[in-house]
């Protein structure tokens, strides 16, 4: 299921409150985005104790119950698990993963909040999750008498609220320096392959690895970490980043002309990662309108033209990339500031094109 209109970790609670207190909600999203953990921190601000039933591991006698006789007359029991006194939120993860069989037995309890004569206790609320199939994640067609029964909210990745949620919760502070300066590298779509991909659950994996090694971890342990839980490209420019943390070379040096870019051959992943920043540095920081420019502007503008010209004596390849358009042909940098770089570093724009 695809929706243009979604919901940040931010904004999920507010949707929530007045939602799922009166209508079941389905929650979408793609994997290692904090679903999961969202709607237990829900569960637990409203006082409610979060029973989850993963689809993925049910069969439909688990939802149904057993057969019980009662007064000379059998009636189905069910699991202890769903059958409570008091109101708690029931949170139905990977359910659309699950059997068609296991949706089906969870059609009343969806809607009508009961499953043979048990209901629910007033105050309960239902929350469904799952992925979705185009993020190549186990994933079942959902049927149209179950999508009707529920209020469907699509989960977005949030940088900002990733990182808001970070600071107050212990994330490496590696892990959180380097997302702060490259929040593009929190979340990668799920590739076709098997292999790692960036979510948010996997940076914070990566943490807590950081902080069981601590930070005399060795560079090749580093890299079997980064590499075992990220993109290989991510995983590549956060070991370039810790480089420059322990040698304590960033870009600001480099800006200022206290410090060159690295040119020793072991360094080329840290002079990659340096060239990232300073495109990504461009690009926030230079003004749309030259003629408009405050001072700092085109002292950057100044300066990273003579930049551009050192780094094109390294590697042209790597230059040209500070100043490529993005994945769709579209100029990332201001129009004047490329004209300058045309008209100035000639080789450079010359050899790109």
């Amino acid at each position: 299921m695809r929706s243009t209109v979604t919901v940040t970790p931010a904004q999920l609670p507010e949707v929530l409150l007045h939602v799922a207190v009166v209508r079941p909600v389905f929650l979408w999203g793609a994997p290692g985005i904090g679903k999961s953990s969202l709607v237990r921190e829900f569960a637990a601000e409203l006082g409610l104790e979060c029973v989850t039933l993963l689809g993925t591991q049910l069969a439909p006698e688990d939802l149904i119950g057993v057969p019980e006789l009662v007064g000379g007359r059998s009636r189905f029991a069910p699991p202890e698990s769903i059958a409570r006194q008091d109101p708690y939120c029931l949170f139905l993860d990977e359910l659309n993963a699950s059997s068609p069989e296991v949706q089906k037995a969870f059609y009343s309890l969806i809607l009508d909040r009961r499953i043979g004569s048990y209901e629910l206790p007033k105050g309960s609320i239902v929350i469904g999750a799952g992925n979705r199939a185009v993020d190549n994640a186990l994933a079942r067609p959902m049927a149209s008498a179950l999508v009707n029964r529920m209020i469907h909210v699509h989960l977005t990745a949030s940088a900002r609220d990733w990182l808001a949620w970070a600071r107050e919760s212990d994330i490496h502070p590696w892990v959180l320096d380097y997302l702060t300066q490259r929040p593009d590298h929190l979340w990668s779509a799920a590739p076709k392959v098997e292999e790692t991909f960036s979510t948010p659950r996997g940076w914070h994996m990566l943490s807590d690895a950081l902080h069981s090694f601590g930070d005399d971890i060795s560079e090749d342990l580093l890299g079997v970490l980064a590499f075992g839980t990220v993109t290989a490209n991510h995983a590549s420019m956060f070991k370039a980043y810790v480089k420059t943390v322990r040698h304590a070379y960033g870009l600001e040096a480099v800006l200022r002309g206290d410090a060159r870019w690295p040119s020793a051959p072991g360094d080329r992943d840290l002079l990659y990662f340096l060239a990232e920043a300073f495109r990504a540095r461009l690009v926030k920081e230079l003004p749309h309108d030259k003629a408009h420019a405050p001072a700092a502007g085109k002292q950057l503008a100044h300066r990273g033209k003579a930049l551009l010209l050192e780094l094109a004596e390294l590697s042209l390849e790597i230059a040209q990339m500070v100043i490529a358009a993005d994945d769709d042909g579209n100029p990332v940098l201001p129009a004047w500031f490329l004209v300058e770089v045309t008209r100035d570093l000639p080789r450079l724009v010359a050899a790109r094109a």
